[in-house]
């Protein structure tokens, strides 16, 4: 992917890049409001002590690293409120974040969340399909995670395509329990010596629906705590610029090499399913405006049962009524209300088209133009 860089005010947005910095000095040299998601999977704080075996005496690569190891609560609370507050000065307005934790931390996190003026949208639930059992059985098998989704400030317009979650799930409603495998075989990334280049990288999988679900393409997604650059391949192949911020060099070096390999897929297939709602709105009156439909051109409810002609301002007249194609179309049948859109068609050559075919024709040259 070819690094761009955007202008905001004096300040550069490095776009398709890996930062070499502490997480919240980096962000506070970014922009004010430049990113529109930022995806966090900050340290657990696991508070391990001792090795942890297997039943066959041998040893588990748990997460013993110095970047997860806090001295006290007090220390881990203050490390998240200072990254949590460099993360919401550079959302945007209608921007969002998701954090990923487990027991140990993620109830710390969702209450500075709110502290700081987040708005919790929904608490997901990553139910591990093949988690690792708990080898003292002294607990039960810790088999999930959680993910906190929260958008800037309360009333802020976030980006949720619901739809694209719906059609995701086999066209039905996305729940908050999502069912997916843990990085195992090709997926997992290995260091030189063939062992895991990092202990929990996410898989693949759950940055795709929550890209997916909440970013559209040519938005700006950060990751405050990159790691072997999930997010950033997964933006990648699904369009969006990223930025990553990373101070281990080994881990830097795997995402880079991983991200380089990335292509991204085309701009056909970067679409999704959306809500109509969500679609740019065209009134009746620019089909008119455009020769698309002439006034005086009459127009037939799809049961063939009426019609109504067009007039000069976007409006219909019928034997006694006259309004906008909604207001026509709900008198004509008796009904409280009545989509026009879907309820009108016209003729050309013998044959009978609905009105929205029109409609979608605009909106169609709308999202050429905005490429």
């Amino acid at each position: 992917m070819t690094t761009r860089l955007k202008d905001r005010g004096t300040r550069v947005l490095p776009l398709n890049q890996i930062i070499n910095n502490n997480c919240v000095d980096a962000m506070n040299a970014l922009p004010e409001k430049s990113v529109d998601l930022v995806f966090a999977d900050p340290p657990y704080n696991l508070q391990l002590k001792g090795d942890l075996h297997r039943p066959d005496n041998s040893q588990v690569d748990a997460v013993d690293d110095k970047w997860d190891q806090f001295s006290s609560f007090a220390a881990y609370d203050k490390f998240t409120n200072g990254w949590l507050k460099a993360a919401r000065r550079i959302l945007k307005s209608d921007g969002a974040i998701w954090v990923i934790g487990s027991y140990h931390n993620i109830f710390r996190v969702g209450a500075a969340l709110q502290d700081h003026g987040y708005w919790i949208l929904n608490d997901v639930v990553w139910r591990k399909s093949n988690p690792m059992p708990n080898f003292r059985g002294m607990r039960l098998t810790n088999a999930h995670e959680t993910m906190i989704w929260a958008s800037k400030s309360e009333g802020a317009k976030y980006t949720f395509n619901y739809h694209a979650l719906k059609a995701l799930n086999e066209g039905i409603q996305m729940r908050s329990d999502w069912v997916l495998p843990i990085c195992t075989g090709h997926e997992r990334l290995k260091d030189v010596n063939g062992e895991k280049a990092h202990p929990t990288q996410k898989p693949q999988s759950l940055l795709h629906r929550v890209l997916v679900g909440t970013t559209n393409p040519g938005d700006v997604v950060l990751d405050p705590f990159f790691g072997t650059g999930t997010t950033g391949a997964v933006a990648k192949m699904l369009g969006r610029d990223f930025i990553g911020i990373e101070r281990e060099a080994a881990y830097r070096e795997v995402a880079q090499k991983r991200i380089d390999k990335i292509r991204k897929f085309d701009k056909a297939s970067l679409e999704v399913s959306v809500s109509r709602r969500a679609e740019p709105r065209v009134p009746f009156g620019q089909l008119v405006e455009r020769g698309m439909l002439r006034p005086g051109e009459e127009l037939f409810s799809m049961n063939g049962r009426y019609k109504a002609k067009v007039r000069a301002d976007g409006t219909l007249i019928g034997s006694d009524v006259r309004g906008s194609i909604h207001q026509v179309g709900a008198a004509m049948e008796g009904a409280p209300s009545c989509n026009g859109w879907t309820y009108w068609c016209f003729q050309r050559e013998g044959k009978v088209i609905p009105i929205d075919i029109l409609r979608q024709q605009i909106r169609s040259e709308m999202k050429e133009q905005s490429y």
